[in-house]
C-alpha cells in the first residue's frame, strides 16, 4: 500500500514537471512581436499618465494591431496616430524607431519633452507630425535620410539651432511646418518643385531669404516674426554692411525685382529709366531757373527804364524775345493740355481728379505714384456690388488691380471714417487674402489698389469649366464638379482667410461669394472685397450691399440679414461659407441649391456627383465636407460654428487625407 502511494506521488511529480516544462516551452513561443515590443517600449517612457491602451498581456500582444490609433498591414504597423493625450514623457530612442514599415507617425499635441530621437530606422516614413509638444534640441538630422518623406510638421516646439541646407534635397517634400520654434541662422534655399506648404514664422532666422523659384511662391507671412530676416521675398530691404572708413561712392546696384504679393514682377531697366528721368528733370529745372532769372533781370531793367523814361533798342529786343518765349510757353502749355486730355480719354473710366495722393498701407513700399496710376493702361475686369474693378499695367511693368468704389454707395461715409477703416483693412496680411496695398480719396473719388491675381475667380473655375464641358460634350454629358481634394484645398484656404479676419482683427468679410474668391499664381484661394460692407451700410440699417439683384448673391446672404435691419456678422460670414462649400461640392450655382433637410441634402448631393467624378471610393470624405457645409448653413446663427471651429473640422479631414496617403504605394521590405 505504501509502495503504491509512493508510485502515485512519483507519477504526480513527473506529471507536474511535464506541465511545467511544457508551459516554459510554450511561453518561449509566446514571444512578443517586434512591433508590439516597440510600442510597449514607447509607452514605458512616454506615457507617464497611463493614457495609452497598450497592454503587455501575452495573449493581447497577438492583437496589438487592434490597439487604438494603430493600423497594420500583414501584422506590421504602417500607421500610428497618438494625438492629444498629453503623455508628458519622452520619445525615447530604440522604441517607435524600430517600426521599419511605418508610413504615418503622428504624436501631435502630447506634451512630449526631450530631443527627437534618431528616426533613420523609419525608412518607409512618409508623414511625420510631431507638432505641439515640448521637444528640445536641434533639428533631427536623421530626417535628411528619410527620402520618402512628404509631410513634416515640427511646429510649436522648443527646437533650436540652424537648419541644414541639405533639407532642400528631400525631393518629395510637399508640406514643411517649422513655425514657432527657436531656430536661427539662415533660411535654407528650398527649391523642391513638390513643396506646396512652407512656414518658418516665429523663429530667429536672420539674413536674406534665398530667392528660389520655390520660395518665391510663398507669401511673406510664411516668414513673419523673424525680425532679422530681409530680402525681396518679404519686401524688407537688407541693410548693407558699410566699412567705417573708405570711399563713400559705391557701385550701382542691379535693377531690383519687386514682388507684389505672390506675383514677382520684374522692373526691367528701372535703374536706367530713373537715371534718364533724373537727367531730364535736372535739365528742365535748370532751364526753368535760367528763364526765371532772365525774367527777373528783365523786370528790374524795365522798372529802371520806366523810372528813367527811356527805352533803348536793346531793351526793345529783349521785350520781343520775352514775347516770343511767352508765346512758345503758351503753345507748349496747350500741347501739354491736349496730351493730358488724350491720356484722360484713354483711361476707360478710371479717371479721378489729380488732387491728393496715394496713401500706401503700413509697411508698403511706395512703388508708384498717382500720376503713374493715371497713365496706366486699364482693362475692365468686372462690375461688382459696390464698385468697378480694373486691371492696370503701369509704365514700370507693375500690374495691379484697381477698384473704383461707387460714390453713391459710400455717400454717407465721411472722409475720416473711410481713412480710418482703410488703415485697418490695409494692415491685414494673410496668404489667403488679396492684400490691399494703397488707397486714394479726393472729392467723391475713392480707389483701392490690390495685388493682381492672374487666374481669375473661383466662380469661373467652377462654372466656366462646366460650361466648356457642356459645349464640348454630347447632349447626355453632365457637368463635372471639382474633385473632392480640390474642394478640400479651396475650402481650407477660404476658411483660413475668414478665420484670420474674424479672430485676429474682429472684422467681417460681409460679401463672401465665389466671385470674391480669386485664384493666385499657384491656384491658392484668396479672399477679395473683404471688410467693405461696413462702409455701405447706412446708419438706418439699410444694407446697401444687399441691393444686388443677382439671385446667386442673394443666396449667400444669411436669413437673419435678409429683408431686415440686421447688419452682417461673423456668423453670417459662416453661412456664406457654407453656401460656398455647397457650390464647390455640387458644382451648382447657389440660386439652384434646393432647400432640403440635412439628410435629404446628403442624398441630393450624392446624386449630383454620382457618375460624374471618380472620387476613388472616397465618398466618406466628401460626406464629411458636406457635413461641414450643412453645419455652416443652418438657419439659426447660434447653431452655426465659428470659423475657427470650421477650420479645425477641415484640418481633421486634411489630416485624414495626409495620413491615408500610405495607401498609394507599398512600403519597401514587404511582400
Amino acid at each position: 500500500m505504501r509502495k503504491n502511494k509512493w508510485h502515485l506521488l512519483l507519477c504526480l511529480s513527473l506529471l507536474n514537471a511535464f506541465f511545467f516544462f511544457s508551459s516554459v516551452a510554450d511561453n518561449s513561443t509566446f514571444k512578443v512581436p517586434s512591433d508590439a515590443a516597440a510600442l510597449l517600449a514607447f509607452k514605458s517612457k512616454a506615457d507617464l499618465r497611463n493614457e495609452l491602451p497598450f497592454f503587455s498581456v501575452p495573449n493581447d500582444t497577438f492583437h496589438f494591431c487592434k490597439w487604438a490609433g494603430i493600423q497594420c498591414v500583414q501584422s506590421r504597423v504602417v500607421r500610428l496616430v497618438i494625438q492629444g493625450l498629453h503623455l508628458g514623457g519622452t520619445f525615447a530612442n530604440n522604441t517607435l524607431t524600430r517600426l521599419d514599415q511605418l508610413r504615418v507617425l503622428s504624436l501631435q499635441n502630447n506634451s512630449l519633452t526631450g530631443p527627437i530621437p534618431d528616426l533613420s530606422g523609419l525608412r518607409n516614413l512618409k508623414s511625420l507630425f510631431l507638432d505641439r509638444n515640448y521637444f528640445s534640441g536641434s533639428f533631427p538630422p536623421s530626417i535628411l535620410f528619410l527620402h520618402r518623406l512628404r509631410t513634416v510638421d515640427l511646429s510649436y516646439n522648443n527646437l533650436t539651432g540652424s537648419l541644414p541646407a541639405s533639407i532642400a534635397n528631400l525631393d518629395r517634400l510637399s508640406y514643411l511646418r517649422l513655425e514657432w520654434n527657436h531656430f536661427n541662422g539662415s533660411v535654407p534655399p528650398m527649391n523642391q518643385s513638390s513643396l506646396k506648404f512652407f512656414n518658418v514664422s516665429g523663429n530667429n532666422f536672420t539674413g536674406a531669404v534665398p530667392v528660389t523659384p520655390t520660395l518665391l511662391r510663398f507669401d511673406p507671412s510664411s516668414f513673419s516674426w523673424n525680425p532679422g530676416l530681409c530680402g525681396e521675398i518679404i519686401r524688407e530691404e537688407c541693410s548693407p554692411s558699410s566699412p567705417f572708413f573708405g570711399p563713400t561712392s559705391s557701385v550701382s546696384a542691379p535693377p531690383p525685382v519687386v514682388v507684389l504679393g505672390s506675383n514677382a514682377v520684374e522692373l526691367a531697366k528701372l535703374g536706367e529709366k530713373k537715371r534718364r528721368k533724373t537727367v531730364e528733370i535736372v535739365g528742365f529745372s535748370c532751364g526753368v531757373l535760367v528763364l526765371i532769372c532772365s525774367l527777373l533781370c528783365f523786370a528790374m531793367a524795365v522798372k529802371k527804364q520806366r523810372n528813367n523814361n527811356s527805352t533803348t533798342s536793346k531793351e526793345k529786343g529783349m521785350a520781343m524775345m520775352l514775347s516770343d518765349d511767352a508765346e512758345a510757353a503758351a503753345v507748349g502749355m496747350e500741347q501739354e493740355k491736349e496730351l493730358e486730355e488724350k491720356v484722360r480719354r484713354a483711361q476707360q473710366g478710371m479717371q479721378v481728379t489729380k488732387s491728393g495722393s496715394l496713401a500706401f498701407c503700413a509697411g508698403e513700399a511706395q512703388l508708384y505714384s498717382l500720376e503713374q496710376l493715371m497713365r496706366a493702361s486699364a482693362e475692365l475686369l468686372g462690375r461688382g456690388t459696390i464698385g468697378t474693378t480694373y486691371k492696370a499695367v503701369l509704365d514700370n511693368r507693375l500690374i495691379v488691380s484697381v477698384k473704383r468704389l461707387d460714390a453713391g454707395k459710400l455717400a454717407r461715409t465721411s472722409r475720416e471714417v473711410f481713412e480710418t477703416h482703410m488703415e485697418s483693412v490695409g494692415g491685414l496680411r494673410h496668404p489667403n487674402l488679396v492684400p490691399l496695398r494703397a488707397y486714394f480719396q479726393a472729392n467723391e473719388e475713392r480707389l483701392l489698389i490690390y495685388d493682381y491675381q492672374p487666374n481669375g475667380s473661383l466662380f469661373s473655375l467652377i462654372h466656366d469649366t462646366q460650361q466648356i464641358l457642356h459645349v464640348q460634350g454630347s447632349k447626355s454629358t453632365r457637368a463635372k464638379p471639382l474633385h473632392w481634394t480640390s474642394c478640400l484645398k479651396i475650402a481650407e484656404d477660404v476658411a483660413q482667410g475668414l478665420s484670420y479676419i474674424h479672430q485676429a482683427w474682429r472684422l467681417i468679410h460681409g460679401n463672401l461669394k465665389s466671385n470674391n474668391v480669386l485664384l493666385g499664381p499657384d491656384f491658392e484661394a484668396c479672399l477679395a472685397d473683404y471688410c467693405l460692407s461696413v462702409l455701405v451700410n447706412s446708419p438706418h440699417g439699410d444694407n446697401n450691399n444687399n441691393a444686388d439683384d443677382d439671385p446667386n448673391s442673394t443666396a449667400y446672404r444669411a436669413p437673419e440679414t435678409r429683408n431686415s435691419h440686421h447688419e452682417a456678422t461673423s456668423k453670417s460670414d459662416v453661412y456664406a461659407f457654407g453656401i460656398l462649400l455647397l457650390e464647390l461640392i455640387t458644382g451648382k450655382a447657389p440660386s439652384h441649391l434646393p432647400s432640403l433637410a440635412p439628410n435629404e441634402m446628403m442624398e441630393w448631393v450624392r446624386s449630383t456627383r454620382d457618375g460624374n467624378v471618380d472620387d476613388g471610393g472616397e465618398n466618406n470624405k466628401m460626406e464629411m465636407l458636406l457635413e461641414v457645409a450643412i453645419a455652416c448653413s443652418l438657419t439659426s446663427p447660434e447653431q452655426r460654428p465659428t470659423m475657427w471651429q470650421v477650420m479645425k473640422m477641415l484640418q481633421e479631414i486634411k489630416d485624414t487625407v495626409l495620413m491615408e496617403d500610405s495607401e498609394s504605394d507599398p512600403p519597401t521590405g514587404m511582400s
